[in-house]
């Protein structure tokens, strides 16, 4: 990852803003920032266009939703030839069940975090989804007990 360093001080305060709260008004984020509406609108739109906010999404309670377990796999491949890495990378795109993949460095390629209904709905997903993906070699699973943090943003450094 490169450090930009175009950012100023001003745009710091409004990616640390908006990560806190992406429903924020124009209006309510110049507050915040101690800008007028119009520039802080100008600088917002000039962070989404060079890719500094990639998206806004509400942040839904997993537990809530059904979701009782959550579970960190770490996972090897059979080979790691470029067409299998492709074809696991392409296989998770379309599971709704992983939130989360990360490819690694270490004893395994990937990690991936899963949500799951309960363990009963977590076997059937291990063996008919992860299992049916020819690429795999072995995973590990490491369930999640308790989230102690997950602030869902990255640091914002200072300059």
């Amino acid at each position: 990852m490169k450090n930009d360093y175009r950012l100023d001080a001003t745009d710091r305060r409004i990616l640390r803003e908006l990560q806190k709260n992406g429903q924020l008004t124009v209006k309510e984020l110049a507050e915040k920032i101690h800008l007028s509406p119009s520039p802080t609108f100008e600088r917002q739109k000039r962070l989404e266009r060079e890719g500094y906010i990639t998206r806004y999404m509400a942040v839904v309670d997993a537990s809530k939703a059904g979701n009782g377990i959550m579970v960190l796999c770490n996972i090897r491949l059979k080979q790691h030839s470029e067409e299998m890495i492709q074809q696991f990378i392409d296989a998770v795109q379309d599971i709704d069940e992983i939130t989360e993949c990360y490819n690694t460095s270490g004893d395994y390629d990937f990690m991936i975090k899963v949500y799951s209904r309960d363990m009963q709905a977590y076997q059937h997903f291990m063996q008919h989804r992860l299992g049916a993906m020819s690429c795999l070699g072995s995973l590990h699973s490491v369930f999640v007990m308790s989230e102690t943090k997950n602030t869902r943003g990255v640091a914002i450094p200072e300059i």
